[in-house]
């Protein structure tokens, strides 16, 4: 039965001041974003000052903004809790996202007037704590990601005088929405503080052992499968191995594919679920425009013609946004199989981030550069308020600083081009200008390794048998050409050394700059990073170096 007298929102998320005004421009009805002392994101961009200029910016056009509030809180928290309030209520969001019971407790009896929405750290998935919240004063209940469709609908048939929240995008975690401690036990980065290192990506080995002790590798049938203990033995630290353990309601542990409901988008508007929600504060200005831009079209859509509501056209869009894969998680109750990504862990797609527009003159468009472009490359501008989009071939690049001509562009020295209005040779200037704002998005084709698209392969073979499409010896025949090119890769890295940089860090908690390829074992690096700190000598290459 359709609920159409209960408008779903699109709630889309802000990291940063940039990425809120992308979100807003491509078609937001709310946002969330929140200060890094007192959120869940240790590395969000946004400060007090950025987030008035945000809130401002979306009230402008007429989008809603919710603050994060929803940290558990510590005692060395609390002493910030009155100043934070009071800037909170100068500012005037339209929602406080809290998770802590006592800083509910805290800002109901301090700012009665601001709306309360419970976050997803408080774990909801049930209609009696929806009710729950509801008596002490919340406005609006963000559902953990395990509540299955069949239990959202029985939450919302319950509780229709409070506004219910689910997630639809984004990445997923290993464990009850978001409340790891993997991270702390191998990273010692606490996921509840906001500095999760991801450690459910990280690549593992599983191990198999029989209840007497013994260690055997044994093809697992439904017939065997109960005589076996399981473990994992994460790359970088072999012989540790953890044990993995499972009930009926999961056992939330590896890589997961992202979540990605709009295959059964129309499920969740018939119902007349509140808000619609996508994970992402820490991910691109590409990620927040174009999602927003799908599922605004999506939404929308559905609102005008819900009869014959298709979710293809969507999904074609959100394959241009680099993914882990897609799942439909929990929609349908118990995780299967094909909701993790067992084989590899980077975002994959055959489009990517080009650049943004960021002015517009009389006879010409100003794009910063986000990667490499050469000579040939076709580039698509997505602007936000139009379903057209625009292609151009670029053959030469006019630096829009100097006016030189180069024949290749590189995104590691920020460069600003000109993209003159003369190479448009089939859209009005007008059009141009009125259609194509700052902030518009630019993306391109990206050439794509062979392990790469045998991924893609992979992962859209799995999100169809999700769906009651695909073909499980299909998916197993893609298994294994992915599987062979990772080897292919692996053999091409295989004669190269570890090597010692400062560009960036593993997150794997080891507090150095060391680079390993896949045959060097953790042992081996945290020996190296012992006498990098000790100012002591390294072989590399063959030559002695000094370790720092």
């Amino acid at each position: 039965m359709s609920n159409q007298s209960r408008r779903s929102e699109l709630l889309m998320p802000a990291g940063s001041l940039e990425k809120l005004k992308v979100a807003v421009l491509y078609g937001a009805d709310a946002v969330y974003m929140g200060t890094p002392d007192l959120s869940l994101r240790v590395k969000s961009q946004m400060s007090l000052d950025d987030v008035v200029e945000g809130i401002d910016f979306a009230h402008e056009h007429g989008v809603r903004v919710y603050l994060t509030l929803n940290l558990f809180s510590h005692n060395k928290d609390i002493d910030k809790l009155p100043e934070y309030v009071d800037t909170v209520r100068k500012v005037r969001p339209d929602g406080l996202i809290v998770a802590d019971p006592g800083v509910f407790m805290f800002v109901r009896e301090h700012a009665p007037e601001l709306d309360l929405h419970v976050s997803t750290q408080a774990n909801v998935c049930s209609w009696q704590s929806v009710k729950f919240w509801q008596s002490i004063g919340a406005k609006l209940v963000v559902l953990g990601r395990e509540v299955s469709y069949e239990e959202l609908t029985e939450i919302r048939a319950k509780c229709q005088d409070i506004k219910i929240e689910a997630f639809v995008h984004g990445s997923m975690c290993m464990t009850y929405s978001g409340r790891c401690l993997l991270s702390n036990f191998m990273a010692e980065r606490g996921a509840n503080q906001g500095a999760c290192a991801n450690s459910c990506r990280w690549k593992y080995k599983v191990h198999m052992k029989l209840k007497d002790g013994t260690v055997k590798e044994l093809k697992l049938t439904e017939e065997n499968l109960e005589m076996f203990d399981f473990f994992l033995e994460e790359d970088m630290r072999p012989g540790e191995l953890m044990e993995i353990q499972e009930d009926e309601r999961g056992s939330y542990i590896l890589n997961s594919r992202d979540l990605c409901i709009m295959p059964k988008l129309e499920d969740y508007l018939k119902i007349g679920v509140d808000s619609l929600k996508v994970e992402g504060r820490g991910k691109s200005p590409y990620y927040a425009g174009l999602v927003a831009r799908a599922y605004r079209m999506a939404i929308d859509d559905w609102y005008k013609d819900p009869e014959n509501w298709s979710a293809e056209e969507y999904m074609k869009e959100l394959a241009t946004i680099p993914n882990r894969g897609y799942t439909l998680a929990f929609h349908d109750g118990r995780l299967t199989n094909y909701a993790h990504g067992y084989d590899s862990n980077t975002n994959v797609s055959d489009w990517e981030f080009a650049g943004m527009i960021e002015e517009v003159e009389d006879d010409a468009f100003i794009m910063s550069v986000k990667n490499r472009m050469l000579p040939g490359d076709v580039i698509e501008i997505v602007p936000p308020r139009s379903r057209q989009t625009i292609f151009i071939r670029m053959y030469e690049f006019i630096d829009a600083a100097t006016g030189k001509v180069g024949e290749a562009v590189h995104a590691n020295t920020h460069p600003r081009i000109r993209l003159p209005f003369s190479l448009f040779e089939q859209e009005d200037p007008e059009f141009l200008k009125r259609e194509i704002l700052p902030m518009t998005i630019v993306r391109k084709e990206k050439a794509l390794s062979e392990d790469e698209w045998q991924r893609l392969k992979l992962d859209q073979e799995g999100h169809k048998i999700e769906m009651g499409k695909g073909n499980e010896e299909r998916y197993d025949a893609k298994r294994e050409a992915l599987q062979s090119a990772l080897d292919d890769r692996q053999k091409e890295r295989s004669f190269r050394t570890p090597r010692i940089g400062t560009k960036g860090c593993c997150g794997r908690g080891c507090n150095g700059c060391l680079i390993f390829w896949h045959d060097e074992s953790y042992a081996k690096a945290r020996d190296i990073l012992a006498k990098r700190k000790q100012g002591e000598m390294l072989e590399k290459d063959g030559k002695t170096i000094a370790a720092e």
